[in-house]
């Protein structure tokens, strides 16, 4: 597999709970994140935020109100805010679902490490108050508005290179 340079890279820090843009070689803009609150890992079922080299596979959530819950990647037609109270306690995805593909056979490509098929997503939170410590399920989750901002600058094919 040959994989091309995209002018727009992602680089996520679990180390320090961040993600960073970049156009080209210059550093566009920094969020604080959520990465898992297990050990970063590849492996199915793990529940940790995988490592190396991905790309956005899917973009989820054209136009979804600021908030909206998905569940199944599905907008499920109401807001965090107005979800039922047990609901609110669980780290719902939101307002935005970037899916990841692992791009490196040797180590979150195929089964059973594949992080696509692990369903890992850069998405939205109902979680605000946590972003900046370890407190996912593996995915990376980041504030609503910095989702629709990252959401909107990033392509489908965006290199994203997670260490």
């Amino acid at each position: 597999m040959s994989i091309l340079p995209s002018h727009q890279r992602i680089i996520i820090s679990i180390e320090r709970q961040r993600l960073f843009t970049f156009n080209q070689n210059t550093l566009h803009k920094e969020f604080i994140i959520s990465t898992s609150e297990k050990p970063p890992s590849c492996q199915e079922n793990s529940f940790g935020t995988p490592l190396g080299l991905h790309k956005v596979a899917e973009k989820i959530g054209d136009n979804a109100p600021l908030g909206t819950v998905f569940k199944g990647r599905k907008a499920q037609g109401f807001t965090y805010q107005d979800a039922h109270a047990e609901d609110s306690k669980l780290n719902l995805i939101t307002t935005r679902i970037m899916r990841l593909k692992g791009l490196d056979p040797s180590i979150n490509l195929g089964d059973p490490q594949d992080t696509y098929n692990r369903y890992i997503y850069i998405h939205g939170t109902n979680h605000e108050s946590r972003l900046g410590t370890p407190f996912s399920k593996g995915c990376i989750e980041i504030s609503n508005s910095d989702c629709i901002e990252l959401y909107d600058w990033a392509t489908e094919e965006t290199l994203v290179w997670i260490q």
